[in-house]
């Protein structure tokens, strides 16, 4: 791949395990830099959809355990992929989801570095307990701009825009009862519907402006199913799920987490999978956008270096914790008196 995260001049801080993260700790947490008409916003550095593609087939090929599936095909005919660490049909499964919305890819950007770690002897002995599925671009046609309705008003530059929406300007995160586009038919009845899968983290982009306490901006957000219709024991494991990511980051110089004031319903990925397929689900939305047309959702690029070392972390604690069976005996209290975020401009 031409233009991975390793162009981003932020390598060594993307390694899993690293201690020290000093030249990121002041662009987390909120301290920076928005865009605000400052700086440039440029899409060329992200991962291309073509790129992505060529970079999981590689790894595929290198990597043993590693299976490589196209699910089907987005509207404008693009594989959808998924990427498959199953050595135990008998183990716990968690599923990643990423970039339903095509403007939010820093979480992808993370998911491959991700992957090619799964393949390294730093998780050597992990994936024999826990099998793990990531579906690393959802809506690439939206990640590429490849779309049916103009994007004239987008901030980024760069070889494209992203969007939000699928090529027919359907949000796919809206899509989980009906499941009428392509993208989403694909993900419920090649993932969903054909692996008995435990729990999975969508992972998602918010505003830059999101704070709690006052005016302590975060660095995201997370929240688990809230549709009266899931089952308590559905909810404790996606609880459960959310202490594993909390107490992960809130060790982090550089994590800040709040409470997502999501609604109940069940066209959203977090409450409808949990209810129909028993699944506990976690969402979490990382700080900022990568492109978008209301200048404040975007972040600046300076950035992306601890959202991107956000999802690793993320990624790889779930997996640890399913692994080992921690994650059964987590104290879920901390919900309790997680803040739930609000808007510096307005309330969510």
């Amino acid at each position: 791949m031409k233009k991975t995260m390793m162009t981003m001049a932020i390598a060594g801080a993307l390694t899993l395990g690293a201690t020290q993260l000093v030249p990121l700790q002041a662009e987390a947490v909120g301290n920076g830099p928005n865009y605000g008409g400052n700086e440039t916003i440029n899409t060329s550095i992200l991962s291309t959809y073509s790129e992505m593609a060529s970079y999981l087939q590689k790894q595929a090929a290198k990597q043993k355990d590693m299976e490589l599936e196209v699910i089907g095909q987005s509207v404008k005919g693009r594989d959808l992929y998924l990427v498959k660490y199953m050595k135990n049909p008998e183990n716990p499964t968690i599923l990643f989801l990423t970039q339903q919305h095509g403007n939010e890819q820093l979480t992808t950007e993370g998911a491959l570095e991700f992957i090619k770690h799964l393949g390294t002897g730093k998780m050597k002995g992990v994936t024999d307990n826990v099998n793990i599925l990531i579906v690393p671009m959802l809506n690439p046609d939206g990640a590429m701009g490849d779309v049916d309705f103009p994007l004239d008003d987008y901030v980024a530059s760069g070889d494209r825009h992203l969007t939000r929406y699928n090529a027919l300007g359907v949000d796919l995160n809206r899509d989980h009862v009906s499941k009428i586009q392509p993208e989403t038919r694909a993900l419920h009845e090649r993932v969903m519907s054909a692996y008995d899968i435990d729990y999975m983290i969508d992972l998602h982009h918010q505003g830059t402006d999101r704070v709690i306490n006052g005016d302590e901006l975060v660095s995201g957000s997370i929240l688990y199913p809230t549709t009266p219709n899931v089952d308590p024991s559905v909810l404790e494991g996606s609880k459960q799920l959310g202490a594993v990511v909390y107490d992960t980051l809130s060790k982090k110089g550089w994590g800040h987490l709040g409470k997502y004031p999501g609604g109940s319903a069940e066209t959203i990925s977090r409450n409808g999978i949990a209810v129909e397929y028993g699944i506990s689900t976690l969402l979490f939305e990382m700080r900022g956008m990568s492109d978008h047309e209301y200048d404040s959702y975007v972040l600046g690029q300076k950035s992306n270096g601890y959202l991107i070392k956000q999802t690793i972390e993320t990624l790889d604690s779930t997996v640890r914790a399913i692994a080992d069976g921690s994650i059964r005996s987590k104290d879920v209290s901390f919900w309790d008196e997680l803040p739930t975020q609000t808007s510096r401009q307005s309330e969510e």
